[in-house]
């Protein structure tokens, strides 16, 4: 087990890829937001259906270019998704001990509309 564990850090820290994020230096004020909080190391788990989410900005951040924004965020594992409104955390859905995100993009799409009918 210890090997294993030894095995993932190294792996973790060590492995660059290139993941094309824009570094940017705060998350959007106002409005619905969804963020996926990932590396270049991890690219390979990215997820793949945030682009499909609607009513939303959708933004990725790469912690390695941005680590003020994980910091500030608290950001422990990648990928993070982190479903904001007018700025504030509303929920947040985190990847699983193999940096897999287990949430489904039903379920974020359901955090972003539960915001928008408390709205009304």
């Amino acid at each position: 087990m210890k090997t294993l564990i030894s095995i993932c850090l190294f792996a973790l820290f060590s492995t660059a890829v290139y993941v094309s994020m824009p570094v940017i230096d705060t998350l959007p004020e106002a409005g619905v937001s969804v963020v996926e909080f990932n590396a270049s190391f991890n690219a390979s788990n990215s997820v793949d259906w945030l682009e499909e989410l609607s009513d939303c900005k959708r933004i990725r951040v790469d912690i390695a270019a941005e680590p003020s924004l994980q910091k500030e965020h608290k950001i422990v594992v990648v990928p993070t998704i982190i479903v904001f409104n007018d700025g504030e955390e509303t929920e947040r859905f985190q990847a699983n001990i193999m940096m897999v995100m287990e949430s489904t993009k039903e379920e974020v799409q359901d955090a972003i509309d539960e915001i928008l009918m408390s709205d009304f």
